[in-house]
């Protein structure tokens, strides 16, 4: 399935072809939930890396989230590269050198109307904020960390792969 995104003031507009449009999962991480706001929660999707087509590419930035702060060490950071509008602000996609093939947008960029999932994955509940409320519904799943099974496993799992990729 063909993904179109862009940020909220239209100064970046990409796509990305994806196998894996559902958006099922809802991540509780204090990194999703400080850079995206989104009810407490983010929404990755996954596409093909190769596929990605960019406008706008001068008006992107990206941030490494910082993961370990502990202990009077220096703060860590995520090799996961965040990509966000520089104008305004907006999460566009994640891109992991640890999956190069991969890209992972934010549902939340996407202009394209999503396949609504048959259940949701709530992961790192562990980590949410005390004033979030967890929407559980029957056949949902729910994690304190980030589960095993993968987007495209999940996918594959329900049924709901796209075999025309």
């Amino acid at each position: 399935m063909l993904l179109e995104g862009s940020c909220h003031c239209g100064a970046v507009q990409f796509s990305v072809v994806s196998a894996n449009p559902y958006p099922y999962q809802r991540c509780y991480c204090s990194i999703c939930r400080k850079t995206q706001g989104g009810g407490g929660y983010a929404i990755n999707l996954s596409g093909d890396a190769r596929t990605l087509t960019l406008k706008g590419g001068e008006d992107v930035t990206v941030y490494n989230a910082i993961i370990s702060r502990g202990g009077g060490e220096d703060p860590r950071h995520s090799t996961a590269e965040r990509h966000f509008c520089a104008k305004c602000g907006s999460a566009l996609w994640l891109f992991s050198p640890e999956w190069p093939d991969l890209i992972h947008p934010f549902a939340s960029a996407i202009d394209t109307n999503l396949p609504v999932p048959p259940e949701h994955t709530h992961l790192f509940l562990d980590s949410k904020a005390t004033w979030v409320e967890v929407e559980a519904h029957p056949g949902d799943k729910l994690y304190k960390e980030y589960p095993e099974e993968s987007i495209a496993q999940w996918h594959e799992r329900t049924g709901l792969e796209d075999r025309d990729q």
